[in-house]
This record gives structure tokens, C-alpha cells and sequence, in this order.
């Protein structure tokens, strides 16, 4: 965002579409001389005005809730003020457009996406994870997924991204009063329990990144691809996982031609389950297309679900696919109609790559779901309480690395001080960079662009 932070801002923050509320929102560093002049009177901080909102002619354009917030106690640490009247999309869009009108005066100019959460960060009065989790709340598809986005939004994540900060800078300040006075001939190392304080610190890293990946797969979830040759039961098993037809289903081998996309949750974890054509050599120039979007959607998923009848396990078309898959993402063998099965006893689980379902009476359905929960890293008994990004992930892992390079130096004792130092130092900015102490303009931009227009 390369527009300036400094003049006052504008947008509707409500949803498009008809509603029975919807709200207009201004922030800026003073918004007293637009209070009069849209109002000709003051409004009491806090207080709820029921006022008309008047046109230029002093005809009203709607009535409705006036709300005055000065900074710095407000959402952006600014001057904030919302109009709350009715929801129809035309009487919000005159509200505004007499906004601008007014505020031309004020260099009102309208919001970008994310730009009052932007200014509430440039503010302090959120950092950038609690900034995120805005986002996050907003685009919550599950009750997990909505209360980790709350504890974000409350700090629950900061915290522990502080805490474990706070514990690197003061080992830090050891080791640089240390480089400061090496006269003393003080054995740090040794004198401080530097190693053992940082063993300390990896420990709790390890814990936190175990946290911020059951956080991550809660907000992102899975992205899993039912791969296999045409009527194996990759429809019926999407319709049976989602609890509903979302696929059509029939004998006909070949009658899924595209993709067909549905979300579901297990255990709030919300799940993004591909259907894809049938893989198999065809003439067809449709069923090629639908193919190949196949292979594009198998190279793209976190988890591959290979289905393959259970009656023919050890089909070569079968054995071709399998080697087709790529070797990084996991893939789980599903063999499919196990109900059909003369001997039940081959329909054994023991195989933690491969399960025997069926799709038509729901025999080992929970099984599975709870593969994909186990395949995702995911475990009730670690649950993190608050949601994190993969830009998150990365950074603990460059902070992870730097501790990583600061227990090999300390093995020289004191002899290379000034290098551990360094890597404490850029472990602490690893961290910092979570919560938006050090961040660059083009993350930022990345970031709050990200934002319904509004937020």
C-alpha cells in the first residue's frame, strides 16, 4: 500500500448485498472538523447519536447510529467514527459517496483492503500475528478454527512468541557484557549455564512449533486428492465423506470428466477433498483434458488418497499410477469396496499406508479420517490454542536453525563468543518478525492486501 497513512480514510464494512444493518466506517488522525460538518454538532465520545444522515440539500439519506471513537483508544489508534443504518447496498453507497463529498475538504480518500487493521498495527495497537488473526477470524470456516483465530486475535500467540524472545535476549546480554569486558577472563559459558539455557530455549522452540503447526493445519487444513482409475469409487467416497451427492455416480466408467471440489471438517479440521477423473489411456479429447487436470491437481495436494478396488489389488494400471504419484506427498492406498470381498480377513488395516473401506456401507470411513488427522500432524492431546501461518512455520524454523548453529559454537567454550552471539541475534529477529518488530513494506503489503476492504 503506497498511499499515505496520514489522510483520513473511508469504506463501507459491511458485506455487499442487502442486510438489515450496514455500516460506514472513517478513521483519521482528527476527524472532529468532519463530525461538524457532516452533523453540524459534536458528538459525545462512546455515545450512541441517533441522527439522520443528510444529503447535500439536507434531505436525509438515512437514519440511523452515529459512533464516535477518538484515538488512541479505538481500533486503529485513530480518530474512528461509524454510521450504522440500514443494510441496502444503494443507501450505503449515498452515505459514503456524501462522505467523500464532504471530506474532499479533509482528503477523505477510500480505504484499501486491510487498512484500517494496517493503521491499528502501525498504531501498536495490534501486532502483526494479532493483525492476522483478524483475517483469520473473519475467514474462520469452523468453531476450532473461529476460537484459535480469537486466541490469536487476544494475544495467546504473541505471548509465547515474546516470552521465548525475551528468554534469547537475556542470554544475549550475558554474552555481550561478556565481548564487552573480556579482561574479567569470566568463563561465560561455563560461569552462566549458557548451554544449558539454551538447550532450555530449543526445548521450548520445538514445543512452540509443534503448537504452531497444529495451529496452521487448523486455519488451513488439508488439500486431499482421490486419485485412481476410472470406477474404483472416488465419487461415492467424496459423497460419503461429505454426506451428501456432490458427485454424480454411476456404473459407467469415466463419468467424472472435471474436478469437483468439497470441504469438509474432521474434528474442526477442515478438509479440502478433490475428486478427480479417472486415470487411464483414452481417445476421448474431453476425458484426455479432464485427465490431465487430474495429474495437476495430484501435483498440487498435500495428501493423495490412490483408490483401487479391492476385488483387483494387484492390478498393473493400478502399479503404473502408483508409480506416476509424486514420491514427497504422502499417499495412502484405499481399497475401496472391501464389502464385495469373498475372504473379509483380507480386508486388514495393519498397513499404516494402505486401508480397506467401503464407500457404500461405510466400513472403515472413521478409520480413514482419522489416517488423514494422524497424516496431518494433527493430535488433540498437543491442540494449539491459537491459529498460525505458514509464514509463521517458516520463521520458527530460520530461528530453529540459528539456535541449531549457536549450540555448535558453543562447543569451542568461549573461544568464538562473538558467533554465538550472532546467531542468538538472528534468532530474537526470526521471532521478531512474527509479531511485526522487524518486517519489510512488501510483507505488509502482502499481507493486509489479503483483507476484505473495510478491515
Amino acid at each position: 500500500m503506497s498511499t499515505s497513512t496520514s489522510n483520513p480514510i473511508a469504506a463501507i464494512t459491511t458485506a455487499p448485498g442487502r442486510g438489515g444493518i450496514g455500516i460506514v466506517r472513517l478513521s483519521g488522525p482528527d476527524l472532529t472538523p468532519f463530525i461538524q460538518a457532516f452533523f453540524s454538532q459534536e458528538l459525545k465520545p462512546r455515545h450512541a447519536h441517533y441522527l439522520p444522515f443528510c444529503d447535500a440539500n439536507g434531505q436525509a439519506i438515512d437514519e440511523g447510529i452515529a459512533l464516535y471513537f477518538p484515538g488512541p483508544n479505538s481500533y486503529t489508534g485513530e480518530d474512528v467514527l461509524e454510521l450504522q443504518g440500514h443494510g441496502g447496498t444503494a443507501v450505503l453507497r449515498r452515505v459514503l459517496a456524501r462522505c467523500f463529498e464532504l471530506g474532499s475538504q479533509f482528503a477523505l480518500r477510500h480505504a484499501q483492503p486491510g487498512e484500517f487493521t494496517q493503521r491499528a498495527f502501525l498504531n501498536d495497537r495490534l501486532d502483526l500475528a494479532q493483525a492476522e488473526a483478524v483475517a483469520d477470524l473473519i475467514d474462520a470456516s469452523s468453531d476450532a478454527a473461529a476460537k484459535g483465530a480469537m486466541a490469536s486475535l487476544s494475544g495467546a500467540f504473541s505471548q509465547h512468541i515474546n516470552a521465548l524472545a525475551d528468554r534469547i535476549i537475556h542470554l544475549r546480554m550475558l554474552v555481550e557484557a561478556t565481548l564487552d569486558f573480556p579482561e574479567e577472563e569470566i568463563d561465560f559459558l561455563e560461569k552462566y549455564q549458557a548451554a544449558h539455557q539454551l538447550q532450555s530455549i530449543d526445548d521450548d522452540l520445538q514445543q512452540l512449533r509443534l503448537q504452531a503447526k497444529q495451529g496452521q493445519v487448523m486455519r488451513d487444513g488439508l488439500h486431499v486428492v482421490l486419485a485412481g482409475q476410472p470406477n474404483v469409487g472416488k465419487s461415492s467416497l467424496l459423497n460419503a465423506l461429505a454426506g451428501d451427492d456432490i458427485a454424480i455416480v454411476t456404473d459407467i466408467a469415466g463419468t467424472t470428466r472435471d474436478r469437483v471440489t468439497q470441504l469438509i471438517h474432521i474434528e474442526g479440521i477442515p478438509i479440502h477433498i478433490v475428486d478427480t477423473a479417472g486415470l487411464r489411456e483414452t481417445e476421448d479429447t474431453v476425458e484426455s483434458i479432464g485427465i490431465e487436470r487430474s495429474w495437476q491437481e495430484i501435483a498440487k495436494a498435500n495428501v493423495i488418497l490412490h483408490l483401487l478396488d479391492a476385488r483387483h489389488p494387484d492390478d498393473t494400471s493400478d502399479q503404473d499410477i502408483m508409480s506416476r504419484l509424486p514420491a514427497s506427498t504422502p499417499t495412502l492406498q484405499v481399497f475401496n469396496k472391501c464389502d464385495l470381498l469373498q475372504t473379509p480377513s483380507q480386508s486388514s488395516n495393519d498397513n499404516e499406508n494402505q486401508l480397506y473401506i467401503s464407500a457404500q456401507t461405510g466400513e472403515g470411513l472413521e478409520a480413514l479420517r482419522q489416517r488423514l488427522l494422524h497424516i496431518a500432524g494433527w493430535s488433540p492431546h498437543t491442540e494449539s490454542p491459537w491459529l498460525a501461518r505458514e509464514r509463521h512455520l517458516h520463521a520458527l524454523e530460520r530461528c530453529d536453525q540459528h539456535l541449531q548453529l549457536a549450540k555448535l559454537h558453543a562447543q569451542h567454550n568461549d573461544q568464538i563468543l562473538d558467533l554465538f552471539a550472532e546467531e542468538l541475534r538472528l534468532a530474537h529477529n526470526e521471532l521478531c518478525e512474527i509479531t511485526g518488530v522487524f518486517t519489510s513494506d512488501d510483507l505488509l503489503g502482502e499481507i493486509f492486501s489479503s483483507f476484505c476492504i473495510g478491515k
